[in-house]
């Protein structure tokens, strides 16, 4: 299964920290799985206005081709402002609904406060209820004590945790792979 780890920022180490860190867990799951980290930092996005994907930059066409091609995703946000980042969602709305439907889907985030974890709950989650996706019920949510100075990871029940989501994820992968969709 192809699984893209999507870091939904163009700003700041502790997300793609965190995918990293899941990575290697997905690496060590008893089945053999692609990975791929995007980084949105890397590409040349264009604000989605509903016109037709073919009429985007490559790096916007090669980005939607990619997240639709995807058999599964962990998403890992930063909250800004109480929010998930506008290129997060940017990359929501240049997705088509169909193409995400029924795969799996873990969350990751970091914030500042304790209680922008409820991003998740109230924003994150509903999209991906629109999308129709198998969202696992245990998201990891990190706060900036959880890092060291220099942005790696050093709090040893969140690498716990991680492990478990992914442990969980890993199920829902099995799960998804059984329904049977006509299309």
């Amino acid at each position: 299964m192809k699984i893209l780890l999507l870091n939904g920022t163009i700003v700041g180490k502790k997300t793609r920290t965190l995918l990293d860190e899941i990575d290697k867990y997905i690496q060590m799951l008893p089945e053999s799985h692609e990975t791929k980290i995007i980084d949105l930092e890397n590409y040349e996005l264009q604000f989605v206005d509903g016109r037709p994907t073919d009429e985007y930059n490559e790096d916007m066409q090669q980005l939607i081709k990619e997240v639709e091609n995807a058999n599964a995703y962990v998403i890992a946000a930063p909250i800004f402002q109480g929010s998930i980042p506008g290129t997060l969602k940017n990359v929501f709305d240049a997705v088509s609904p169909l193409a995400m439907r029924y795969k799996p889907v873990s969350i990751v985030a970091n914030g500042g406060t304790l209680q922008h974890h409820l991003v998740i709950e109230n924003q994150l989650k509903p999209i991906l209820n629109y999308f129709r996706c198998m969202v696992t019920p245990n998201y990891v949510y990190t706060h900036t004590n959880h890092f060291s100075t220099q942005g790696e990871l050093i709090d040893e029940d969140v690498r716990n945790r991680l492990q478990e989501m992914i442990k969980v994820f890993n199920q829902y992968l099995q799960m998804s792979q059984e329904i049977e969709l006509d299309k």
